[in-house]
C-alpha cells in the first residue's frame, strides 16, 4: 500500500486538491504522510512556509526522492524507511500532529518496475515485495496448499474462480516452476474471456495483498495514527479497492457513531464518539482530474477528525475483520 497508482511517468497524486482542503496547510502544522512514494503530497504541503512534514515509506526506492526533498526544504521534512504500521515507534518529540494521510494505492515507477513484478505484464520471477518482507509471491505460490491459496484469492481479491485457480497451480508446480507469465497463463486457461478488467487483475491483486500483508498494515497503521493525534488531528485515507475501503468506512464509522450497551438504558458520558466523520459517502476524483489520470477513476477519499481521547477502541475493528488476519497469518508457513 504505497503511493498511487499513474498512467504516464508523471506523477500525479490523486485527489491532491480536497486533501489540501481538508488539511489546511496553509495556517502551518506538522503533518505525516505515511506513503511518501514520489513525494507528490509532501512537496504541496511544504510549498506552505508553517508546515512540516514527516514521511514514511516502506519501498527503499523512495529514499531517492525523500534526498531531493530534504535538499529543498531542510529542517522542514524528515524521511522515515519504515512501514506506517510502525507509526508508534516515531519519536515525534511532543509534535503536536495536524493530519496523518494514507494513499494506498501504487506508483507508476512501482508498477514498471520489472523486478517488483507487480504487473502481470512483467516478467521472470513471482516478487510483488514492496519493501520490509519476509516473503515473495514465489513462496505463496509454491509453498502454500490448494486450500490455502484459494482463500487467499476469494477473500483479498473477490476471485470467483478462486478455487479453479488454486487447483491448477497446485497441478502445475507439481511439473515445473511457475513464474509471472506462467501464472498469467494459469488463470487465462481458468477463465472466461471478454472481461472488462484483464483476467489475472484479481489473482495479482490479492497476492500484492498477502505478500505485503496489506491488511495488517491498515489496521494498525489507523489504530496508530488515531493513538498519535491529539483532539482535532485529522486522518485522511485514499483507497482503491472495495476491500481497503470497507476496512477505512467500517473503522471511521464505528468509531464515531454513539452506541448505547441497551435501548433502554440512557446514553452516558462513556459513549463519547473518537471520530467525527468528514463524509458519510467517499469524495470521488472530478472529471477534471479523470481526464489526467483514468486510473485515478476507482480512488474514494475517507476522512474523519479526532475529538476524544479514548485509549481502548481498537476492539472491535481487530474483531470485525479476524477473519482476514488470520488468512494473513498463514504467512508464518512462509
Amino acid at each position: 500500500m504505497n503511493a498511487t497508482i499513474f498512467p504516464e511517468k508523471k506523477h500525479y497524486p490523486v485527489l491532491l486538491n480536497e486533501i489540501i482542503s481538508i488539511i489546511t496547510p496553509q495556517y502551518g502544522g506538522t503533518f505525516i504522510d505515511c506513503t511518501f512514494g514520489q513525494g507528490g503530497y509532501t512537496k504541496k504541503i511544504l510549498e506552505y512556509p508553517k508546515t512540516k512534514v514527516i514521511a514514511l515509506d516502506r519501498d527503499i526506492e523512495s529514499i531517492k526522492a525523500s534526498l531531493n526533498v530534504e535538499k529543498n526544504f531542510g529542517k522542514r521534512f524528515f524521511f522515515k524507511n519504515k512501514k506506517f504500521s510502525h507509526l508508534n515507534e516515531l519519536e515525534l518529540n511532543n509534535e503536536n500532529i495536524k493530519a496523518i494521510i494514507f494513499d494506498l494505492g501504487y506508483s507508476y515507477t512501482q508498477i514498471k518496475d520489472t523486478t517488483k513484478g507487480l504487473s502481470f505484464n512483467s516478467y521472470g520471477d513471482l516478487n510483488m515485495k514492496m519493501g520490509l518482507n519476509k516473503f515473495s509471491a514465489k513462496d505463496v505460490i509454491h509453498k502454500l496448499n490448494k486450500s490455502e491459496l484459494e482463500k487467499i484469492f476469494k477473500f483479498f481479491g473477490d476471485e470467483k474462480d478462486s478455487k479453479k485457480i488454486a487447483s491448477k497451480i497446485v497441478k502445475i508446480r507439481e511439473i515445473k516452476k511457475i513464474d509471472t507469465q506462467g501464472l498469467v497463463k494459469i488463470i487465462e486457461a481458468s477463465k472466461k474471456k471478454n472481461y472488462k478488467i484483464h483476467v489475472a487483475t484479481k489473482i495479482f491483486q490479492s497476492l500484492r495483498v498477502f505478500v505485503n500483508k496489506e491488511i495488517s498494515e491498515l489496521i494498525f497503521g489507523l489504530i496508530n495514527a488515531t493513538k498519535i493525534l491529539k483532539p482535532g488531528g485529522i486522518i485522511v485515507v485514499v483507497t482503491f479497492h472495495s476491500l481497503e475501503d470497507k476496512i477505512v468506512k467500517f473503522f471511521f464509522r464505528s468509531l464515531s457513531e454513539k452506541k448505547s450497551i441497551s435501548r433502554y438504558m440512557p446514553k452516558t458520558d462513556e459513549e463519547d464518539n473518537l471520530f467525527k466523520l468528514g463524509n458519510k459517502k467517499p469524495i470521488v476524483p472530478s472529471n477534471k482530474e479523470l481526464k489526467t489520470n483514468a486510473p485515478s477513476r476507482s480512488a474514494k477519499l475517507r476522512f474523519a477528525t479526532k475529538e476524544k481521547n479514548i485509549h481502548k477502541f481498537e476492539k472491535e475493528i481487530l474483531e470485525k475483520f479476524n477473519y482476514l488476519l488470520e488468512i494473513e497469518n498463514l504467512s508464518r508457513k512462509l
